[in-house]
């Protein structure tokens, strides 16, 4: 449940009441469209890139934004969120909505220029959630025998360790290069196959499963990509560098249509590698489009905008996002195949 308490003292009386409209309109689409949240039953995994949260390029994000953003994340129990800037400003804030429930982890600001100053965060229900300890940053190695070291990642995919019900999560969030605006890009196809293929080949030293006894490798399961990887087709290499590595997105995914505004690109994918452990999925997923429910009319915005933006529609993906958030739902109970293992 979000903090509402806050919505009486908004300054402006129009955006108090498009807040208002706007959530009455959001709400109930949420629910008709995603799972309700179980206690212990399932788990409603997301990936959302925010657009520049909060970069502030015609002016930060609304207070209404606010509202909306936290809204939508509430419906999930974990979300890797990419595409947020330097300060965690926008993450805290968005915490405060959520409930002193919700935590996240968050990675250091990207240097150089092609990461764009960009961090990346998982945020996560703690009433469902348990965060296992792992948190890292995924570097290339040298390859044997090479002489140079590798073209690192325009930014580092973020690797972190989950609990929920009876599955350990290892998930891996990555923001690809974009490059030109071309089906393949040679930079972001190597970045997805070097991503692929490094998380593949150390499946298991990213787990976080138990460990039975000293020497003994845990359980390499629930390794799961996702993120925005700039993927426009499934019929691209670039998809197919993904499954090549031996990850797999579940079909419920691959009938969705894209996750841009358009929804014509695939730029989100979420896949698990080979096998899942103690963690199945329920045959239900989406993309969630916002923009069927809030900031729709552009003349309600024409002295919030004030001509800022090339157009509203423009505008507005600096107030929401350029891409929809991706959700799958998992069941994590395993208790009645745990009963019938006795006998």
């Amino acid at each position: 449940m979000i903090d509402y308490s806050g919505i009486p003292s908004l300054p402006d009386a129009a955006e108090r009441e498009r807040v208002l409209a706007g959530l009455k309109a959001l709400r109930p689409a949420l629910s008709a469209q995603i799972p309700a949240k179980s206690t212990t039953d399932t788990l409603l995994l997301a990936t959302w890139n925010i657009r520049e949260l909060d970069a502030g390029r015609y002016g930060p994000r609304r207070d209404e934004s606010y509202y909306y953003i936290a809204e939508i994340l509430s419906r999930f129990d974990l979300i890797a969120v990419q595409e947020l800037r330097p300060s965690l400003y926008p993450l805290q804030r968005l915490q405060r909505f959520l409930g002193s429930w919700w935590d996240f982890l968050v990675t250091d600001v990207t240097l150089g220029t092609a990461g764009n100053a960009e961090r990346m965060a998982y945020l996560y229900d703690r009433r469902k959630v348990s965060f296992t300890g792992l948190a890292a940053e995924l570097v290339l190695p040298k390859k044997t025998g090479a002489t140079d070291e590798p073209l690192q990642f325009a930014r580092s995919p973020y690797v972190a360790g989950f609990r929920a019900g009876w599955a350990y999560l290892t998930l891996l969030t990555t923001h690809i290069y974009y490059g030109d605006d071309v089906a393949v890009d040679p930079r972001r196809l190597q970045e997805i196959t070097d991503f692929a293929q490094t998380a593949a080949k150390n499946a298991d030293k990213y787990s976080t499963a138990p460990q039975p006894e000293p020497g003994k490798v845990s359980d390499p399961g629930n390794l799961i990509l996702l993120g925005d990887f700039n993927i426009f087709g499934r019929e691209d290499v670039t998809f197919q560098a993904i499954t090549d590595a031996g990850f797999v997105v579940p079909p419920e995914l691959q009938q969705l249509p894209g996750s841009n505004v358009a929804r014509n690109r695939h730029y989100d994918q979420i896949a698990h590698y080979r096998k899942l452990s103690k963690l199945r999925t329920t045959g239900r997923a989406g993309v969630f489009d916002f923009y069927e429910h809030v900031y729709r009319d552009a003349t309600a915005y024409d002295a919030v905008r004030n001509g800022r933006g090339s157009s509203f529609n423009e505008w507005r993906t600096y107030q929401m996002s350029d891409h929809l958030p991706m959700w799958i739902e998992f069941a994590v109970d395993d208790s009645a195949a745990y009963l019938d293992s006795l006998g």
